[in-house]
């Protein structure tokens, strides 16, 4: 099935391309060129006063049953899940991979942290509502470094793409939660590096941050929370993290969404710490540190594929991000920080996750609601 959407502009993942024709062939990109030059298609697409997309990528989620079908009807085509129990991993891991009318899914799986750290309490509320009994398995907590090739491996074997810590000290929660040692943290980062795997790390304040930066992790899955947003600390940690090449996943929907409903069963964080975020967002905008959008989107709030489009709105109105700054960080950053080399732009040889929509979000992101046909894999889908 050959497939021409022509006289569209295009945002190929990282900047405005003009007015093309996109040509898909089955699952592939295998035409991008001046409209008329790719001649006639089994499927002709008028894209005239749209604007085409690659499918959207949130770096930052937890999937529950529902959620991938969700998040695709908003463009979301790929969601980075930063925690999933191994029972539902498989699951989700299975629908995706058969069913093109769901996005695609890469996972972390289980992740690392102290015994009876976060997010233990998380799971405690979920179990019986939104968790099934039968799918909350013990989680493989960790105390000593030597220990970090055996969960490694153990990560590996159930499928995760990548590794998260929990270095979360309960400081931000007004607690005292188990966190993981400096040691083991360490420890973990480079075992994952010597078994291929990228290293992300939850950490909601200053001090968690550091931590993590010490233990060499590639990425920090929150920008911190706990800074006055004009505190030159908060400038100093963002050039550190600048300095380190590490990116950082934005999720200030999910601040936004803690300050307006309050500390509930799926918070880490008590409300009142968007201001906060939005002010070490903007600091490490300024530090120039690669930025991936991403919501924190659970069956609460943010909710999947619709979070991801207020994310970009946040991004914009006060975060200081341009128009195409933000479309980037839902697309070709996510894919290029994840190594995902299959999606995320728009080029010839790359999978058709595609978004087109009415108006020009490189000029307004909330034109993304305007939805008006979303491929995953190459197939349209019904709307």
């Amino acid at each position: 099935m050959r497939t021409r959407i022509h006289g569209v502009r295009v945002f190929d993942g990282e900047r405005g391309a003009g007015v093309q024709d996109v040509v898909l062939e089955d699952d592939l990109i295998v035409a991008v060129c001046a409209p008329g030059a790719a001649g006639a298609a089994d499927v002709e697409v008028d894209g005239r006063g749209r604007t085409l997309l690659p499918g959207l990528i949130d770096a930052h989620t937890h999937v529950f049953d529902g959620s991938l079908a969700e998040a695709l009807r908003h463009g979301v085509t790929t969601e980075l899940d930063m925690f999933c129990l191994p029972r539902p991993l498989a699951r989700h891991r299975q629908l995706a991979a058969e069913r093109d009318d769901v996005a695609d899914l890469r996972s972390a799986g289980s992740l690392a942290t102290a015994p009876g750290g976060h997010p233990t309490q998380l799971l405690a509320a979920l179990t019986g509502t939104l968790l099934d009994p039968a799918d909350v398995t013990e989680i493989d907590f960790l105390t000593d470094p030597e220990r970090a090739a055996d969960f490694v491996k153990a990560r590996l074997a159930e499928g995760s793409d990548f590794l998260k810590l929990v270095i979360d000290d309960g400081t931000v929660h007004g607690t005292d939660l188990p966190v993981l040692s400096p040691a083991v943290a360490g420890a973990l980062t480079s075992a994952a590096r010597a078994a291929g795997l990228r290293v992300v790390a939850h950490a909601v304040t200053a001090a968690d941050a550091v931590t993590a930066l010490d233990a060499g992790v590639d990425g920090l899955a929150h920008v911190w929370a706990d800074l006055a947003p004009q505190d030159p600390a908060s400038v100093r940690l963002a050039r550190r993290v600048r300095d380190q090449g590490v990116f950082v996943v934005s999720t200030l929907a999910y601040f936004e969404a803690v300050d307006a409903q309050g500390s509930g069963a799926a918070a880490c964080v008590p409300p009142g710490r968007y201001p906060a975020a939005v002010g070490a967002l903007r600091a490490l905008r300024g530090a120039g540190v690669p930025l991936l959008a991403g919501t924190d989107a659970t069956p609460f709030a943010p909710a999947h594929g619709s979070g991801l489009h207020r994310e970009l709105a946040l991004l914009t109105r006060h975060g200081g991000l341009r128009p195409e700054e933000a479309l980037a960080a839902a697309t070709a950053l996510p894919a290029h920080h994840f190594g995902l080399a299959d999606r995320g732009r728009i080029a010839p040889g790359l999978r058709a996750d595609l978004l087109l929509v009415e108006g020009d979000p490189t000029q307004e992101v909330s034109t993304l609601g305007a939805i008006v046909d979303v491929w995953r894999r190459g197939r349209r889908q019904a709307r």
